[in-house]
């Protein structure tokens, strides 16, 4: 019999809207990642409410600015005002904003 792997669970995924708990700014999700990939000392410099390091987290293009930021998905809800993103890179990750949501570019053609 083969082995149980664990399963983790996203709460949001890649052109999604969110908004930051915490520091109340909007933006889109352009990567996840199922756990914490960052370094020990990013870790320690600047999650300062320590979320955990077990659940995903999201690599997010800020609304209103040129920088993304890696956020815990604890600090995430759903963003309410389902407007596009003002930034720069939208049109690197992104073909189109429909339905509420970016569509991923297709990078096979």
């Amino acid at each position: 019999m083969g082995t149980v792997t664990d399963i983790i669970k996203v709460e949001f995924s890649v052109g999604e809207l969110v908004h930051h708990r915490l520091f109340d700014y909007r933006g889109v999700i352009v990567d996840v990642d199922h756990h914490f990939q960052a370094s020990d000392e990013w870790y320690q410099a600047v999650a300062k409410s320590r979320p955990p390091k077990n659940k995903p987290w999201y690599h997010v293009l800020v609304h209103g600015s040129d920088h993304s930021t890696y956020v815990a998905e604890q600090n995430l809800e759903s963003d309410d005002l389902l407007e596009p993103i003002n930034h720069p890179m939208v049109r690197h990750f992104f073909s189109a904003f429909e339905h509420d949501r970016y569509t991923r570019i297709d990078r096979d053609n």
